[in-house]
């Protein structure tokens, strides 16, 4: 039995897997051994729907390898969508034992991604989750925010210079974060009408995507929203709670 490997993917005659980071960024390794042409050509066409044929690099070759029964039907059940929610990650088809491990971004999507591969495969196969929920990205963004607010001009969506700079230091950490998603969420304090703020609070959200994306992040991995004063995180009461409760929020996207 001969393992197929694909980068973000690696499969395998009798064992495929699949597997992140690949050789650049977003990029597809596939490599391993495939009993036949017609299986590689379907192999890399599904890979290539779901990750952009750009983005798959094939070194799988070809020999005499024994299969499961219908295992190429299987394999391609596998290649969905739900692996680009991996990162660092590998998933393995040893004939019947499918192998997932990498980084997901919360426990919920942990459990969707093996739930949704055990139900795809008939009961003859066996499931191992090795994915884990990753704090590290976030980590990321934490330590370069370091608590500090994102300032802007009295009651509207301008970025003074103190927030700019701050911003500066976040686009250096989400150029490290490996082209993952990222949700900036706007918050304001709990004076004037809730309206208003909901919509301040979104408007400042955008305004620090649009920086972000002119300063060389990709707008596509950024999602922009305002929870205008529900969430705050000090006492409205006093200055210092309503200037902590006036704060832009960066989370890794679920």
């Amino acid at each position: 039995m001969r393992t197929l490997i694909l980068g973000i993917l690696m499969l395998a005659a009798g064992g495929v897997h699949a597997q992140t980071p690949a050789p650049q960024p977003g990029q597809v390794l596939a490599s391993g051994t495939l009993p036949d042409e017609a299986s590689k050509a379907a192999v890399l066409a599904k890979l290539r729907e779901v990750y952009g044929a750009d983005k798959v690099v094939d070194q799988i070759s070809i020999d005499k390898v024994a299969t499961p029964a219908n295992w190429n039907g299987y394999v391609q059940k596998l290649i969905t969508a739900d692996l680009k929610q991996i990162s660092r990650g590998q998933l393995k088809i040893d004939g019947s034992t499918v192998s997932l491990r990498g980084e997901v971004g919360n426990e919920a999507v942990r459990q969707k991604i093996a739930s949704n591969i055990a139900t795809s495969l008939n009961p003859t196969y066996t499931v191992n989750n090795g994915l884990r929920v990753s704090a590290a990205d976030q980590g990321v963004l934490d330590s370069a925010l370091a608590n500090r607010i994102v300032e802007f001009e009295s009651g509207k969506a301008e970025l003074t210079p103190t927030g700019k700079a701050i911003l500066d230091e976040m686009v250096l950490a989400l150029r490290k974060l490996n082209n993952r998603k990222v949700e900036i969420i706007g918050h304001t304090d709990s004076a004037g009408l809730r309206a208003t703020n909901q919509g301040l609070s979104q408007a400042r959200a955008e305004a620090v995507k649009a920086y972000l994306a002119s300063h060389g992040i990709n707008g596509d991995l950024l999602s922009a929203s305002g929870q205008g004063p529900d969430r705050p995180v000090a006492s409205n009461d006093t200055a210092e709670g309503r200037a902590r409760n006036r704060r832009i929020e960066f989370r890794m996207a679920q």
